[in-house]
């Protein structure tokens, strides 16, 4: 792999930066659309879900496949084992903080919200710490202590240690063979409608009878469809024929995408009586296999774009690699938050919702500010030494050697 082919996929740095940002703006948006999430605005509606259906569908597939992607170049960099220690140490450590210092703020303002809870913050911690399990609403109770939006963290942890057994009982010889053979086969219509077909097939299957917790347990669709994206981006990480032809289909992919959230809002939007009509019954797995198109065809369509123009290096983008995991750590708890406190303030729901936004940002990048310049805070975040600056895309050469793109 020569220096060029390894500098393309920077690429995927900056999707993941465009992934995170997203999420801020698609949490802000949970406090105003009629989805359960733990606070609520007043004006709630269903006024702005279309757009949020424009994400909703691949935007935590995407982060699993780069995720996945990362997980590949790191195993060319070190051993089996390492790869585990260090991931472990990077997740687990800023999941079990999070649990215990981020995300209670959340908990403690939806039990005020949803229950009236009218006991402080000190008080509130010592239920949750204890693990209490008597806030209950309708017949469902508030699982404490909790991981709340670091789902995200356990999930990763968890895939990473099967994909490390893997690589650690097949080898490295093997596991080139299934990339090479896997970025072999997937051309033209098939690098489309084959992912398409197995996120199907995981849907039709399991969606029903396990719909998702994110409490790791028993969320076997989740799983299904997460770590089949996580095993994509590891098997075509250094397949960078693969990333070409994905380049080459991003305006195909651009027209299905839109295709399917037009179709997803339709349904979305129909009456009940109206979705129970047998022809609507009868065509309920194409439908499905539509709602499929919209988690694989927009992740085509943001890795063929990136790859056509971001594939470059600049310390802006060594800036931000390090700052989203912080920011995501921070992002949900400083919404939740202020969205409960700006409440009497009374703002328009278009101003409260930039602010909201700009805040976030704001106060995430502040935080950040500071943790990157303690080095006993750094881990905390999942930040490395501080001399971490390489992307987690780009082995130097010699690594990247052990395991040669196809």
């Amino acid at each position: 792999m020569n220096p060029t082919e390894t500098n393309r996929l920077y690429f995927l740095d900056w999707i993941r930066i465009f992934a995170f940002c997203v999420l801020i703006f698609y949490h802000t948006g949970m406090y105003y659309v009629t989805w359960g999430w733990h606070v609520k605005s007043p004006y709630a509606s269903d006024a702005i879900e279309p757009l949020m259906m424009l994400s909703s569908p691949w935007r935590l597939g995407l982060l699993f496949m780069i995720s996945g992607v990362a997980t590949a170049f790191m195993l060319q960099k070190v051993r089996v084992g390492a790869l585990l220690r260090q991931r472990s140490w990077r997740l687990l450590v800023p999941l079990v903080f999070g649990m215990l210092v981020i995300v209670p703020p959340q908990s403690y303002f939806e039990v005020i919200e949803k229950l009236n809870y009218t006991g402080g913050y000190g008080e509130f911690m010592r239920l949750y710490v204890s693990g209490y399990h008597g806030f209950c609403k309708d017949g469902g109770c508030l699982d404490l202590p909790t991981w709340n939006h670091l789902w995200f963290v356990v999930y990763l942890w968890a895939y990473t240690m099967v994909i490390g057994g893997v690589a650690a009982l097949a080898g490295a010889e093997r596991l080139r063979s299934w990339s090479a053979t896997l970025g072999r086969r997937l051309t033209g219509w098939k690098i489309i409608a084959l992912p398409v077909l197995v996120l199907f097939v995981a849907r039709y299957a399991l969606a029903e009878a396990f719909p998702e917790t994110h409490a790791l347990v028993n969320d076997w669709y989740n799983h299904a469809h997460y770590f089949f994206l996580f095993v994509m981006g590891v098997m075509l990480a250094l397949q960078n024929g693969f990333w070409a032809r994905v380049d080459e289909l991003r305006w195909t992919s651009l027209g299905l995408w839109l295709f399917s959230w037009a179709v997803v809002v339709c349904l979305h939007s129909m009456p009940e009586s109206v979705g129970d009509l047998p022809i609507i019954v009868h065509m309920k797995p194409l439908l499905r296999m539509i709602f499929c198109l919209g988690q694989w065809a927009p992740i085509l369509v943001i890795c063929g774009f990136g790859h056509r123009h971001l594939a470059f290096d600049s310390a802006k983008r060594r800036y931000l690699t390090e700052a989203v995991f912080p920011v995501y750590i921070l992002h949900q708890t400083l919404i939740v938050s202020m969205a409960h406190w700006l409440k009497p303030v009374k703002l328009a729901p278009a101003t409260e919702g930039a602010v909201l936004v700009v805040l976030t940002f704001a106060i995430s990048f502040g935080v950040f500010e500071v943790v990157r310049r303690v080095a006993v805070l750094r881990p905390l975040f999942g930040l490395g030494r501080a001399t971490s600056q390489t992307s987690a895309y780009a082995p130097q050469a010699p690594a990247a050697a052990a395991y040669p793109a196809r």
